[in-house]
């Protein structure tokens, strides 16, 4: 539904400057949707700050409509001059000239103005950049946007390392004090042993006697 408007105002748009040159230059952009309410006031921007070795002189104004298939040429825009189309009325759209854009203010918006509003840059050196424009779309509620859900936390694992023993693993804070442990019986094993081995026969004998 929107592609089709958009190559009947191409077709408008050269046919309207088919006197000064052909468009030699067509800018690919989304479509950009707009929900104004009644009687508001809204603006359309076509900027030209983004195209390359380019210098806007001239905007011309469209506006597609989709239930008729058919375009209706707005009016034509320069720093010093502005010229309206048939029909259009001048009290409820006025042309914003700009050094790096070009604004298409709509007053008291109503629901017959909707559409998509194009517009075709012209440049010193008779390069025309056509581009899509904005689709208006008074009195409708704009859709709602599914509600953002936060990323879980990340899972903490039990074990803390610290950065000296985080070559080595979490493993080695369990094993060491396991092998300092093992270590402590060996020792206290051997003591017992040794100061066994160290008394008299007799007493020995005597403590083994006693038992």
């Amino acid at each position: 539904m929107i592609l089709l408007p958009l190559a009947w105002t191409l077709l408008t748009v050269s046919l309207w400057t088919s006197g000064l040159s052909q468009l030699q230059i067509l800018q690919q952009e989304p479509v950009n949707r707009l929900y104004p309410k009644i009687l508001s006031t809204e603006e359309v921007v076509c900027d030209c700050t983004n195209i390359a070795n380019m210098s806007c002189e001239i905007v011309y104004w469209f506006r597609s409509i989709s239930n008729h298939r058919r375009v209706e040429f707005l009016g034509k825009c320069t720093i010093a001059r502005t010229t309206y189309g048939a029909n259009v009325d001048s009290t409820r759209f006025k042309f914003i000239p700009k050094t790096t854009s070009f604004t298409l203010r709509i007053i008291n918006v109503t629901e017959e103005d909707a559409g998509i509003y194009s517009c075709v840059l012209k440049s010193r050196k008779n390069i025309e950049m056509w581009k899509p424009g904005t689709l208006l779309l008074p009195g409708v509620t704009p859709p709602t946007l599914p509600p953002k859900t936060n990323p879980k936390p990340p899972v903490k694992t039990v074990c803390r390392c610290s950065k000296k023993n985080s070559l080595q693993g979490c493993g080695s804070l369990v094993l060491w004090p396991l092998v300092g442990l093992i270590a402590a019986i060996a020792l206290a094993l051997i003591c017992t042993l040794y100061y066994f081995s160290r008394l008299p026969k007799k007493c020995r004998h005597h403590f083994v006697k006693r038992r």
